[in-house]
C-alpha cells in the first residue's frame, strides 16, 4: 500500500476498490514526484501480453495510458465551445470545438478515473472470457437474432409439444 492512500478516507476507499477489482498502482517514483498516478487493469489489451493502463496527471487530465495506443486519449468530460476566426477580408468563420474539463484535485481525478474504468472497461467488457477473448454486445445480439431468424425459416411451425407413438399408443410429450 502506497503512503498516499493511508489516512484519508477517500483515498482508502479508492484503494479498496482497486484491490477488489485487481487494479495495480504501477506509478514510478518520477511519475509520483510529478503528480502522476498510473493504474494497470487486469484486462488484456489488443497488443499481446500487455494490460490496459490509465493515468491521472497533476495538470488535471485523465488519460488512457496503454502501450497499445498510438495516442493516449483524454477521458475527461468535455464541453462544446464556439470559436471564431476572422479572415483578412472581414468575413468571420464560426466553428465548434470540444474543450476538456480539467479536474484540479487529485482525489477527484482518482475517483473520476475509477468510475470511468468501472463503466467503460469492466461493465462493457462483462462478457470477456478468461483467456482475454472479447465478443462485443452488438455481435452477440446480432448472432442471436440471426439464429432465431434461421430457426423461423427452417421450422416455420413452432410446435408446443411432441407426439410419440409406441406400440400403437400415442403419447404427447410436453
Amino acid at each position: 500500500m502506497k503512503t498516499i492512500y493511508k489516512g484519508d478516507a477517500r483515498y482508502e476507499k479508492v484503494y479498496e476498490q482497486m484491490q477488489l477489482l485487481g487494479i495495480q498502482d504501477v506509478s514510478t517514483k518520477q511519475q509520483v514526484k510529478n503528480g502522476t498516478i498510473v493504474w494497470r487493469l487486469p484486462i488484456l489489451s489488443d497488443k499481446p501480453n500487455t494490460y490496459l493502463e490509465y493515468a491521472a496527471f497533476a495538470s488535471g487530465y485523465v488519460r488512457n495510458q496503454g502501450v497499445d495506443c498510438h495516442s493516449n486519449w483524454q477521458i475527461n468530460k468535455c464541453k462544446m465551445d464556439k470559436r471564431y476566426y476572422k479572415y483578412p477580408n472581414g468575413e468571420t468563420y464560426t466553428f465548434d470545438t470540444k474543450e476538456r474539463i480539467l479536474i484540479p484535485i487529485e482525489i477527484d481525478r482518482l475517483e473520476y478515473m475509477m468510475k470511468y474504468i468501472i463503466k467503460n472497461e469492466y461493465i462493457k467488457r462483462a462478457n470477456t472470457v478468461q483467456q482475454g477473448n472479447f465478443v462485443p454486445k452488438w455481435k452477440y445480439e446480432h448472432e442471436l437474432k440471426n439464429r432465431d431468424a434461421i430457426a423461423d425459416i427452417v421450422f416455420p411451425e413452432k410446435t408446443q409439444s411432441v407426439q410419440v407413438i409406441i406400440d400403437g399408443h400415442r403419447y404427447k410429450v410436453i
